[in-house]
């Protein structure tokens, strides 16, 4: 049976500390585990999979065995798995690779069964918004890596939690997608060369709309909210939201 299947997902926000944070790691497993090996070319985790991610050399976050023992048999099982990561899980090196996962950087081009995709987190992408550009830039500047990590572990993950605890997913606050008034949107109509498919996440907000000139944009949802996901099936090309709202 030939590989024709893609799985994209995204904003997981594994280890917050809102609603049902056990039962939305179990959901993502079972997920994963439903994913059909046999079919499935490649998944796509497009950011924020995890709340707070910091790893140093000789220490990562204790827990997520399950949800890493998943990922580790699709990729025995020949899928390949690919992680971008978001504004929660920046501080992600080696781990991941040595797990086996290629690391990708937005905004990441491929062709999947013949169309063209545009993938990534989606922070920080379009114009204006230089504040958080700042924050962004600071957060990958490899100095203030290098600074924070001098920090003991303890202390570390107790400042990256904490600072999860404000954010506007802590507070329930939700996000009104403004369609082609959005940075992303603009963004994504002067994106050169264009693509067939711009998959997104960081927003919160599930979103399926036209670019142009003949492109479409898709944001997955959070799972705070329901547990969502795209599949690509090459062969019928079609790509499709799980499940349907």
């Amino acid at each position: 049976m030939s590989k024709h299947l893609t799985y994209f997902v995204s904003d997981v926000h594994l280890g917050l500390q809102v609603q049902d944070p056990a039962r939305r790691e179990a959901r993502f497993v079972e997920f994963l585990k439903g994913i059909p090996a046999a079919e499935t070319e490649a998944l796509y985790l497009l950011g924020d999979i995890w709340d707070f991610w910091y790893e140093y050399k000789d220490v990562v976050p204790k827990g997520y065995v399950k949800v890493l023992a998943a990922l580790m048999d699709l990729m025995d099982a020949g899928v390949k798995v690919y992680f971008f990561t978001g504004n929660h899980d920046i501080w992600a090196y080696s781990y991941f690779r040595e797990l086996g996962m290629t690391v990708l950087e937005q905004p990441y081009v491929t062709t999947i069964g013949g169309k063209r995709f545009c993938l990534g987190h989606g922070d920080g992408l379009g114009p204006g918004d230089y504040g958080y550009k700042l924050m962004r830039w600071a957060f990958h500047n490899r100095f203030l890596q290098k600074c924070f990590s001098t920090l003991h572990p303890r202390i570390a993950f107790s400042l990256g939690n904490g600072w999860s605890k404000k954010s506007r997913l802590a507070k329930n606050v939700s996000y009104f997608f403004r369609g082609k008034d959005e940075r992303l949107w603009k963004w994504c109509s002067k994106f050169k060369g264009g693509a067939d498919f711009f998959i997104f996440g960081h927003y919160h907000a599930r979103v399926d709309m036209p670019v142009d000139p003949s492109g479409r944009l898709l944001l997955l949802g959070d799972w705070i909210t329901q547990p969502n996901w795209l599949v690509y099936d090459a062969l019928a090309n079609s790509l499709q939201v799980e499940p349907s709202k």
